[in-house]
């Protein structure tokens, strides 16, 4: 009778303890999220965050809201996230620099891309874009990209090279083209594309391998000169501009940007797999995927393990970009 009553408490336990966690992850979300960007506001990190979080708003029926938290190259934002609970509430909109780039690049990471982290999906891809100060450039002379290789090569260490930040692909692009061109401009890492593009219209900044939607609105409004995208291929949103392996007869230059959204390990496959699902749905609504491309961004919205697959990837292919273009923290 005693082990009946025991089994009979026991199971009844098992079954409540199912049940409240079954509630809890249905629950999900109670409260406000929020998706960290480790930029500052006005990038294209930024720009994504706040493009999807209006829309899992509107799927979970809570406020999703962007918080911008710069500083190291992204490593800031990311370690946040990386020590927050993994209860579904801090997401984080990683990029390339968080998890392809910063640990071959970092001696101490403070977190690790891999372990401490949950994919959800890829959100978007874009090339970067070599732009100048139209003014400058036109003052200067330079009207191509082999025009800023000669000036470059002619006046080493007059122009400066702005970045979103140490580590990022807008930094390891210019970092590759250095190399690959055997010329030297002096680093200047901001906490973000915004205020990094303010000082490239001030004419503080002579160059910049900017991610295409940030620049975008400033190239169509003629403040800045596009001389070439870092894509293999052209972008559908500038298809006249040429890529730098064309215009620089650099044979195999490729260093594209990705943005995507990750919560912290342990976060419950139930809320991972939800969130993935209305991000791709977003993403594939036509209101949403034309406005993207028509800024360069080309969306995804792919599987928790296929992101998991590009992250491991590009941290295998950003390693080997380090090492050839001698890059450092400055």
């Amino acid at each position: 009778m005693n082990t009946k009553r025991l089994f009979l408490k026991s199971t009844a336990s098992l079954i409540t303890l199912a049940t409240s966690s079954a509630f809890s992850q249905a629950a999900w979300p109670s409260k406000p999220v929020r998706i960290v960007v480790p930029f500052a506001a006005g990038g294209t990190t930024d720009i994504l965050a706040r493009a999807i979080a209006p829309e899992l708003s509107k799927a979970f029926g809570q406020s999703f809201f962007v918080e911008n938290r710069a500083g190291a190259g992204g490593n800031l934002g990311a370690d946040i996230v990386a020590k927050s609970p993994s209860d579904g509430y801090t997401l984080l909109m990683g990029t390339v620099g968080t998890h392809g780039i910063n640990r071959a690049l970092y001696p101490k990471l403070p977190y690790d891309p891999f372990k401490d982290f949950a994919p959800i999906t890829l959100v978007a891809a874009v090339p970067n874009v070599m732009i100048m100060n139209a003014d400058k450039a036109k003052a200067l002379g330079i009207t191509s990209v082999p025009d800023f290789i000669a000036y470059a090569k002619a006046n080493p260490g007059k122009l400066n090279m702005a970045s979103s930040g140490n580590g990022t692909s807008i930094h390891l692009a210019g970092e590759l083209f250095k190399s690959r061109t055997g010329t030297f401009m002096l680093h200047f890492p901001y906490r973000g594309s915004g205020p990094a593009l303010l000082d490239m219209l001030g004419g503080n900044m002579d160059v910049m391998f900017d991610n295409l939607p940030s620049a975008l609105p400033h190239i169509k409004s003629g403040k800045l000169k596009a001389f070439a995208v870092t894509s293999s291929q052209r972008s559908s949103a500038l298809p006249d501009v040429p890529t730098i392996e064309e215009a620089g007869k650099l044979k195999g230059f490729e260093a594209s940007s990705w943005f995507g959204l990750l919560a912290p390990a342990g976060t419950a496959v139930g809320t991972i797999n939800r969130l993935q699902q209305e991000v791709a749905k977003a993403l594939g609504s036509p209101e949403i995927k034309e406005k993207l491309i028509a800024q360069g961004a080309i969306p995804s919205g792919n599987t928790p393990a296929q992101f998991a697959a590009l992250i491991d990837a590009e941290h295998k292919k950003w390693a080997a970009v380090v090492k050839a273009s001698g890059a450092k923290v400055d």
